[in-house]
């Protein structure tokens, strides 16, 4: 490791937009939030959310300059920068570390590197011999699997699962396999509006009694989680016109059969 080099901090940001001034206190704690307003260089999947959040950040602590002034540089992971034609590499990103600079690497939910596009910059920091330095904060994935009551001693995060709804339905029949086979807890994440259609083909295409957690706007004040069997599932939502109220909420689903 370089001591001359700066340090890049992996930087937790909240799981939600609405009322995240409020949920500083609750998902984050007073460390972070002060290392992350000495930051004056940032790596960030979105500059407009990114300033958002440090806006809230500075209602609890003073920024070390304006965010104007900040140093801040957009990086949505390899294969979605080639697709907007940004040729820029992870490399290039981490040029203030070089400097002896600071840097963080800010989420757009959750903590950086975790269902997040962020590993390959903190794989690339590592390189260069660069002090790595993850801060505490929430991340969707744990939070559900520790509300879930399935098992915590194994577990395996899947991402996303296929849109199309015959591989869809293929590939949650495979991970009920693994998971009744491994007694190991499946957890996968969905596009918000896709909420309804992943939930039934969760019931039209598991076993009657694996069970299912849904964990929903996680650390909000809207905040649901709910674990039952695929039949008590089918009861609660019986059709999709009956889960209207789960559409565009972020989610996490924990499967164990």
């Amino acid at each position: 490791m370089n001591s001359k080099l700066g340090t890049l901090f992996l930087i937790p940001n909240t799981l939600g937009d609405n009322a995240r001034e409020e949920q500083l206190p609750w998902v984050l704690p007073s460390e972070t939030i002060l290392q992350t307003a000495k930051l004056k260089h940032w790596i960030v999947e979105d500059a407009k959310t990114a300033r958002a959040f440090l806006k809230s950040v500075e209602s609890v602590s003073p920024l070390i300059c304006t965010i104007q002034e900040m140093q801040m540089s957009e990086w949505r992971g390899a294969a979605r920068n080639a697709k907007y034609g940004d040729t820029v590499k992870p490399t290039d990103l981490l040029k203030p570390l070089l400097a002896g600079n600071d840097v963080g690497l800010m989420s757009e939910a959750g903590v950086p590197g975790v269902a997040d596009p962020g590993a390959e910059l903190v794989l690339a920091a590592h390189k260069l011999g660069a002090k790595v330095k993850p801060l505490v904060g929430p991340s969707s994935i744990l939070l559900g699997l520790m509300a879930s009551g399935l098992n915590g001693q194994r577990f395996a995060f899947q991402g996303y699962l296929p849109h199309e709804t015959h591989e869809r339905s293929a590939r949650l029949k495979q991970l009920e396999t693994e998971s009744k086979k491994l007694q190991q807890t499946q957890i996968w994440i969905e596009t918000p509006y896709r909420n309804t259609a992943m939930l039934m083909a969760c019931l039209n295409s598991l076993a009657p009694h694996s069970q299912l957690c849904l964990g929903m706007d996680l650390s909000l004040p809207s905040e649901m989680i709910v674990t039952l069997n695929i039949s008590e599932w089918r009861k609660r939502y019986p059709n999709e016109a009956a889960c209207a109220s789960l559409q565009n909420r972020p989610a996490v689903f924990l499967l164990l059969a």
